[in-house]
């Protein structure tokens, strides 16, 4: 259940007061304005790690379009430029990095990526619980945050001593409790915890992570017309980097989830052909309320324009975009592969809802309750603070939401959080259902 709150939360004084100190070094000539320009930040990749192969070139489109979008509608602030550069940069670096460790050991490029288990669901419907409950199973490889951060090791790197990946990562999210503690709140994690591939699909610039911190609308449009197998190609070849990386069997199968996986599935069932799908469904009204206040708590920290009222205009239309295509995808998967989760089932009952799914994949499940009690009781702990939101921060309304979401709510039986409330929206008829046909 979420408070009534009418408007967003602000941003932390820690970006106000960066903003100001580089705005004083650039006033002082003592910092320049971050150059955010492809050919400008491909040559500075290059001349840091000394090499010049990116691999398949395919990534500098989405690159193009990304930065005529910072440009045109970000309206990034002093922090927010120098760390879009710091970030571009970042993955150029790791792409050119990945290529050499390619070439040193070819072994890696053909480790096999036997029938991994993906978890797909809209933002905020219980991916990550889903995920980390997995991942608790030795039986399966997972990414950790550090891996999906930085999933190309150090030139330096060797098997068996310190990663310097991990002090990074912990780096990273000291400043970004610093920049918005509300951010780890809504997701917490540590460099260690499991964490989803976003980061592996970022390498070719493709993924919702970029609209989902900066304001970047014709580059999400953009993206949602393209065909990414190149993107997901590459995230498979960085999935055996990480394989390698950590020694792990490459026979035993990936447990891998995120929301961008709602826009491509086709893509991602052609690159990973024996996938076994977990589907996870929550009330849209708080997939939406949650999605919108994530992108709003990461994009305050990078631009002092950032709308709510727009965001959550943006968010409902990318969820509504995200249940089509996933609905209309699943037609074409065979149902022997894809199985359904609601996130009120795993907030009643987590340990029969995992039965029933490692019922699906014909595995015991006992084996791994007790890592999963762990897990639990260690999320616990992490989410200290409730998520706070309302969908009226975000200019939107039960009645707005459901309008777009019924049918999705009426075809796989979601469970309305506030039955009182939003089910007597659809039973008046105030919200209409989708023209489209249901599922048999």
């Amino acid at each position: 259940m979420t408070e009534a709150i009418s408007r967003p939360p602000r941003r932390t004084r820690f970006i106000d007061a960066m903003n100001a100190a580089m705005m004083v070094g650039r006033a002082c000539r003592l910092a320049d304005r971050p150059v955010l320009k492809k050919e400008t930040l491909l040559r500075r990749a290059c001349e840091f790690t000394s090499l010049d192969d990116f691999g398949d070139p395919w990534f500098e489109h989405p690159l193009e379009v990304l930065l005529d979008a910072i440009h045109s509608e970000a309206r990034l602030n002093a922090a927010g430029e120098w760390s879009a550069r710091a970030q571009i940069e970042k993955m150029l670096i790791d792409r050119l990095r990945a290529q050499e460790w390619f070439a040193r050991h070819p072994e890696i490029l053909a480790r096999p990526l036997p029938h991994p288990v993906i978890v797909v669901g809209p933002m905020r419907s219980g991916t990550t619980r889903m995920h980390r409950l997995l991942a608790a199973d030795r039986r399966f490889s997972h990414l950790r945050s550090f891996e999906t951060i930085s999933p190309v090791p150090r030139p330096e790197f060797e098997h068996g001593k310190a990663d310097f990946r991990v002090t990074l990562a912990a780096r990273i999210m000291r400043v970004a409790r610093l920049a918005n503690p509300r951010t780890l709140t809504i997701h917490p994690t540590g460099p260690m915890e499991p964490e989803e591939e976003l980061g592996l699909l970022v390498h070719s610039f493709w993924s919702t992570k970029h609209d989902a911190q900066w304001w970047v609308p014709s580059y999400g449009r953009w993206c949602e017309k393209q065909d990414p197998t190149p993107a997901y190609e590459q995230m498979a070849r960085l999935l055996k980097l990480v394989g390698w990386s950590q020694q792990a069997s490459s026979l035993r199968p990936w447990v891998l989830k995120t929301p961008q996986h709602m826009l491509d599935l086709p893509v991602l069932m052609r690159v990973f052909p024996d996938a076994r799908l977990i589907f996870t469904h929550r009330d849209p009204l708080a997939v939406v309320g949650s999605a919108a206040s994530l992108a709003w708590n990461q994009t305050v920290i990078y631009s002092d324009h950032a709308d709510p009222k727009a965001i959550g205009r943006e968010w409902l239309r990318k969820t509504r975009l995200q249940v089509e295509r996933m609905h209309a995808a699943r037609k074409q998967i065979p149902a022997e592969r894809q199985i359904d989760v609601h996130y009120e089932e795993m907030d009643r009952d987590w340990r029969g809802a995992m039965g029933r799914i490692y019922r699906f994949l014909g595995l015991d499940i006992e084996p791994a309750l007790s890592a999963m009690e762990a897990y639990q009781r260690r999320a616990a702990a992490l989410k200290r603070h409730p998520h706070r939101y309302s969908l009226e921060q975000f200019g939107l309304s039960a009645a707005v939401v459901l309008d777009e979401l019924a049918d999705y709510v009426e075809t796989y039986g979601i469970p309305l959080e506030n039955q009182s409330g939003a089910r007597g929206l659809l039973q008046a008829g105030r919200v209409s259902a989708w023209s489209k046909p249901r599922p048999a």
